[in-house]
């Protein structure tokens, strides 16, 4: 057994069971791949993979725990080759974070200026997608750890701690009716239609769950993952905006 045999399964597996994609990503031969593959059911004198000719179609049950164990191997065999480096190359390596476009765009910036000028010659590499697509890149360890508001939780696999506080803020153009109010409840925000995030996105569960605790539903007429469109929308009028608060900007929201 060889650890590029375990490496094959776990990368089959998380290409879809597509071998010409998997040898493409590891920059190898398809026949290679399968061959390994058929080696090591071999030597286990099990299928780890349902074949229709020479096709994949599925993972057996017992593939399924081999594959499982397979990436906990490679997954420690990363952590000594990291605690190796973190005692030759203690201020260099590579950093992976998986996170939102708001986290990147308002949350981070201050963060990894501060963190460049500490470690210049770490290599910071940033992944941005759906909260549900950086928690699987955490998981899957292809992420050193994600930073998101939602969907964590789904993984079990994952550690989750809090790093710190946010709120959400409403957007309006100046002349809207709420800018009169010294203070503003969801009865008042229940009134208008909302432009907010895309469900799964900085809170967006939280929401809904509080317009329902107040006998409401919120009536969205355009969603976004992104907090610079929103607000875009917001000043054509279509609605009023709910955000994370980190993401409004007094010198260019005013």
């Amino acid at each position: 057994m060889k650890l590029q045999q375990l490496r094959y399964i776990v990368e089959v597996m998380n290409h879809n069971l597509n071998v010409s994609a998997t040898a493409e990503s590891l920059f190898t031969s398809q026949p290679g791949i399968s061959k390994q593959v058929r080696m090591l059911e071999d030597e286990l004198g099990v299928q780890i993979f349902g074949r229709t000719g020479k096709h994949l179609t599925h993972v057996t049950p017992a593939g399924k725990d081999i594959i499982s164990v397979a990436q906990q191997v490679l997954d420690s065999v990363q952590s000594i080759k990291t605690v190796a480096a973190e005692h030759t190359l203690p201020d260099q390596g590579k950093l992976n974070i998986a996170t939102t476009h708001t986290q990147a765009r308002y949350a981070l910036p201050d963060v990894i200026e501060r963190f460049i000028q500490h470690y210049p010659k770490v290599s910071l590499h940033m992944h941005q997608g759906s909260p549900e697509q950086i928690s699987e890149a955490a998981a899957k360890g292809r992420a050193d750890f994600a930073i998101a508001t939602e969907a964590l939780h789904l993984y079990h696999d994952l550690i989750m701690l809090p790093c710190y506080h946010w709120n959400r803020s409403i957007v309006v153009p100046k002349s809207h009716p709420l800018t009169q109010l010294s203070k503003i409840s969801i009865d008042d925000i229940a009134q208008f239609p909302l432009v907010t995030y895309v469900h799964g996105f900085t809170g967006r569960s939280e929401l809904d769950k509080a317009f329902a605790e107040a006998g409401h539903e919120p009536k969205i007429v355009f969603t976004a993952t992104d907090a610079d469109v929103i607000k875009t929308y917001v000043r054509m009028g279509l609605g009023i905006g709910v955000l994370a608060s980190m993401a409004y900007d007094p010198k260019v929201d005013t």
